[in-house]
């Protein structure tokens, strides 16, 4: 395992200890980053909107209106304010959380490619535009960042003349400048809303909104912060005056004190090194990738199941080559398609109680095809003792470890993803004799494949198709939803079925005759 490898492990690790303190992935913060980075965003624009308001975009103006908001209005414009610095420190923060967490589980390279090389820009753009709503303040520490931009700039050979002649005194900073201010805080921002935009094309139920429960906690706390710790400026610029002290953004701003401690030829060198790296990451070679899902025409009635399901929207509907009226059939891009096999549980042909030899369905991944997972269902139940208690688990590649649950009267199947499991699946183990079905696979809202665990779960709950029938008896299926090293949970989770059924009347169904 190597360091990556290793921080993932960690990362998870405490993805896992804060489900246990917040109650569940739904409140956990660690597990929706990126949501939560949307919800910045939007916070920022809501309160930009009313700063810009009533800003002043005037040189001479600029730095008393904005002070006016937070010493006259602070009921109203200077809480805001303050909601616009702490949501952009908590976009920064919420990014780069985002960004290290995908790279700790690996999560860049293949189908992911994507969305890793249209994230990273965001980076740089979301540093310029709040670097550049300091100097909107005009205030000493605006002065600094502005002039301190300014050289950072001049070092590279672009300009005719340098920017700093923007700031060699009082006359020198006009309205004209100012424009090109509002230009970058505000330009800049919608290039932002583009560049997010196009960051989610490849992901079908981009998550663009956290949880209401975290979004609200997120915002609470955001206000909350406003308005206990408000942000004021620290006295109009005067270019006359080098700045002294300052209450430094350091989330933000950074970037001036780096070149200061170094210098602008060493800092241009090291974002220069990191946008290469980040961009270059995707295309190191990988392993080998899994083989993809496969549609077999015969057996696909185009009912869009699939496309429905799909996490990457890697399945396009064509029409069907044997050109049947009304129907299509569904086709699987290869650079995009995960190989999770999402698509063959939304499946209906994946039934097992259909009565053909060998179960072909219309959808399915060549290196675990649904009738190997029947014929060694079938196998494993011939081999269990007659008259004893029986149990199936059928869990997940990427959660918790279920070859660890391996006994005499437990037959466990571990699927390259929970999803990949179609609920009929456990309505023909339990109609085989099995006394309870355990479910498992990856916790509420960390799947390694975002959808997999939550469309397991709408499915057995019947929200959503192919549903479990209401005629299984619910009293003997059950689910947890664990992470690698979290087998103990799973394991306490069968020890709760095997006791529950244990009080439940036996089964009255038949039973079905395997070979």
């Amino acid at each position: 395992m190597n360091l990556r490898e290793r921080g993932g492990a960690l990362w998870q690790r405490a993805e896992g200890a804060l489900d246990r303190v917040v109650g569940g992935g739904t409140l956990n913060p660690l597990r929706h980053l990126g949501a939560l980075a949307f919800l910045c965003f939007w916070l920022l624009a809501i309160s930009g909107i009313y700063v810009y308001a009533v800003l002043d975009t005037s040189a001479t103006g600029a730095y008393g209106s904005i002070d006016a908001l937070s010493r006259d209005q602070w009921f109203l414009g200077g809480w805001l304010r303050s909601l616009h610095r702490y949501a952009a420190d908590a976009f920064v923060v919420t990014m780069l959380a985002h960004l290290l967490r995908e790279w700790l589980l690996g999560r860049y390279s293949g189908f992911r490619r994507f969305s890793w090389l249209t994230g990273v820009p965001l980076l740089p753009l979301a540093f310029a535009s709040a670097i550049g709503g300091f100097w909107l303040n005009w205030d000493k520490l605006g002065q600094f960042s502005a002039i301190a931009t300014a050289e950072f700039i001049d070092w590279l050979p672009f300009f005719a003349s340098p920017l700093t002649r923007n700031f060699l005194g009082v006359a020198s900073v006009s309205d004209r400048l100012f424009s090109l201010f509002v230009f970058v805080h505000l330009g800049v921002p919608l290039l932002i809303v583009f560049a997010m935009w196009f960051h989610i094309q490849r992901v079908a139920h981009a998550e663009v909104f956290p949880p209401r429960r975290l979004a609200i906690a997120a915002t609470a706390m955001l206000i909350a912060l406003a308005f206990a710790l408000p942000v004021l400026s620290q006295g109009p610029a005067d270019l006359a005056v080098a700045p002294g002290a300052l209450a430094l953004d350091w989330w933000l701003l950074f970037i001036h004190p780096l070149v200061y401690a170094t210098s602008a030829g060493a800092v241009w060198l090291l974002l220069a090194l990191t946008l290469v790296a980040l961009f270059a990451l995707p295309f190191i070679p990988q392993p080998a990738a899994a083989p993809v899902a496969e549609v077999d025409p015969a057996n696909c009635s185009g009912c869009r199941r699939c496309f429905d399901d799909c996490p990457y929207t890697a399945i396009t509907m064509i029409p069907h080559p044997n050109r049947r009226i009304g129907y299509q059939m569904a086709q699987v891009d290869a650079d995009l398609c995960a190989s999770c096999g999402i698509c063959v549980g939304a499946c209906p042909s994946s039934t097992p109680f259909r009565k053909s030899a060998k179960l072909v369905t219309g959808i399915d991944m060549p290196q675990s095809p649904i009738n190997a997972l029947r014929e060694r269902m079938e196998a494993a139940l011939e081999r269990m003792p007659a008259g004893a208690p029986k149990w199936v688990v059928f869990g997940c590649d990427q959660g918790a470890n279920v070859a660890r649950l391996g006994a005499p009267d437990v037959a466990a199947f571990s699927l390259i993803c929970t999803g990949m499991l179609p609920p009929s699946f456990i309505e023909y183990a339990l109609r085989g004799g099995v006394d309870g079905v355990l479910v498992t696979g990856c916790s509420e809202g960390g799947c390694a494949f975002r959808l997999g665990q939550r469309w397991t779960r709408e499915r057995l709950l019947g929200a959503r198709e192919p549903h479990l029938r209401a005629s299984v008896p619910r009293e003997r299926v059950a689910t947890v939803w664990a992470d690698v090293g979290e087998e103990a949970t799973v394991e306490a989770a069968l020890a709760a079925l095997r006791l529950r059924v244990s009080g439940a009347t036996p089964p009255t169904h038949a039973r079905l005759r395997y070979g």
